[in-house]
């Protein structure tokens, strides 16, 4: 008796290539402290994605972009319609967060 079908017809996956396709590591770890900012955040407000772990998100990805760590896109197109791009969270070397931008 076979579990897999009649006959004992053994299926063949293809995995399906990243839909916006393969990126660098960050190697050298330049835009871990931002990483690790975001990942406290989430811990924080228990996996809730609050508006301040958004922010953390977005400039992790500014950073990689800057980096050429992944292809530049706008942040419309990475899910963050309406946030706007007037307080965006740095993070520095010792993973302090302080906001920057015009506040309004």
């Amino acid at each position: 008796m076979s579990f897999g079908g009649p006959g004992g017809l053994q299926l063949t996956s293809r995995p399906n290539p990243p839909e916006r396709g393969s990126f660098p590591l960050d190697h050298d770890a330049e835009c871990q402290p931002l990483m690790k900012a975001y990942l406290r955040c989430l811990r924080a407000h228990r996996g809730v994605n609050d508006d301040a772990c958004r922010q953390l998100s977005k400039s992790y990805l500014l950073c990689r972009m800057d980096r050429n760590l992944m292809a530049p896109d706008s942040m419309a197109n990475l899910g963050y319609q309406g946030d706007g791009d007037e307080k965006v969270a740095e993070v520095g070397a010792g993973g302090t967060q302080r906001s920057t931008g015009s506040g309004k």
